[in-house]
């Protein structure tokens, strides 16, 4: 007979939400690659089929995301080249569901074009202002392979952003303006500033 907790984790499956502790934990699933390993500037295929695989990746990618205590992760930065993303804002709330986005696609950007201090898993210790658009739709299948879409503003849509660039092999430091500012915050955290693609 399931238990409670499996009927619960199954409800919420079904509703393509996958159910992961946010516990950091000593020795995550992937390790996150970093800025100057080629692996980051790969461009990711879509997937064609959302199964236990890729419902299983997507776990992974949490447990590891949560260990880094990062708000969203891409699957490139594990060396996987699919479509798939993981978002959560809300790390210090047990019960708010993390978001899965397989083959996403932004439809539509709008609103004001705004500035905001980023990082990156990829560039730990490194932050800086990234110039975007501040709402955006998009559209992505859930982890249960359905069909969404949605629209996102403040941080939440500057994420979707960054974490959707990871799929076409792009960093948020290509995207920096003031390059004396970005040479100086790499040089401080031992990443080469030749490794940047500008597309600023």
């Amino acid at each position: 007979m399931a238990s409670s907790f499996a009927k619960l984790v199954r409800s919420a499956e079904l509703s393509g939400r996958l159910q992961v502790s946010k516990e950091p934990v000593e020795n995550p699933p992937y390790d996150i690659h970093k800025l100057g390993d080629a692996v980051l500037r790969t461009p990711a295929r879509r997937i064609g089929k959302v199964d236990d695989a890729v419902r299983e990746l997507a776990r992974d990618m949490l447990v590891s995301m949560y260990a880094a205590r990062g708000i969203g992760l891409a699957a490139p930065q594990i060396g996987v080249h699919q479509q798939l993303l993981v978002i959560d804002l809300e790390l210090e709330d047990p019960a708010s569901p993390p978001l899965v986005l397989i083959n996403p696609e932004i439809t539509a950007v709008g609103g004001s074009i705004c500035t905001y201090e980023e990082g990156c898993l990829s560039i730990p210790g490194v932050y800086l202002d990234v110039v975007r658009p501040s709402v955006v739709e998009v559209s992505f299948r859930d982890a249960m392979g359905r069909p969404k879409r949605m629209k996102a503003d403040g941080l939440m849509a500057r994420c979707i952003q960054h974490e959707l660039d990871h799929l076409n092999g792009v960093l948020f430091v290509d995207r920096v303006t003031d390059g004396e500012k970005l040479s100086a915050g790499l040089n401080e955290q031992g990443f080469n500033p030749a490794d940047v693609r500008s597309i600023a």
